[in-house]
């Protein structure tokens, strides 16, 4: 199966992609996503090997932060099933869970975010699903277009330092 590409996005004051950076064996699982188009790409199409942009969302500026990777197959969300979590489901159980989680292991911090302003000005973005006006979605498919072009401005601004 090929490759797919993602973008996922946190408010870095709740995760950062320092703080997955920090993480043990850099790395932590993915869980609390409460849509269920997230949940169906998390459940039924992310897979080990998927690169992820990390995004920092609702942050000054919000944008791109470094590179990530899926580490797991989707599992059952543990925090769906603990009633003291903030994100548990009365509805959910282990045996049918309703919301699943993956694992995900840092790659790469860039040296500067690259802005959604600068993901918006750039042409060779057009379609990117974070940049469709109204685009709330916390986990989205990336192009490997797409991806390639955001890497390739990361890169250019760390030369440019």
């Amino acid at each position: 199966m090929a490759k797919a590409y993602w973008l996922l996005k946190s408010e870095p004051d709740v995760f950062s992609i320092h703080d997955l950076e920090a993480a043990p064996n850099q790395t932590t699982d993915w869980g609390g996503v409460r849509n269920y188009q997230a949940r169906n790409f998390i459940r039924d199409q992310m897979k080990p090997g998927d690169h992820v942009l990390f995004y920092h969302s609702n942050a000054e500026p919000s944008g791109v932060a470094g590179v990530a990777e899926i580490s797991s197959a989707a599992y059952p969300d543990s925090t769906a099933l603990d009633a003291t979590d903030p994100y548990f489901d009365p509805k959910s159980r282990l045996e049918q869970p309703t919301w699943f989680a993956i694992d995900v292991r840092w790659v790469q911090t860039f040296a500067e975010i690259v802005s959604l302003e600068q993901l918006k000005a750039d042409p060779a973005l057009v379609g990117m699903e974070v940049l469709r006006r109204g685009s709330r979605l916390s986990v989205q498919m990336v192009s490997k277009l797409h991806f390639d072009r955001v890497l390739k401005m990361a890169n250019a601004r760390r030369k440019n330092r």
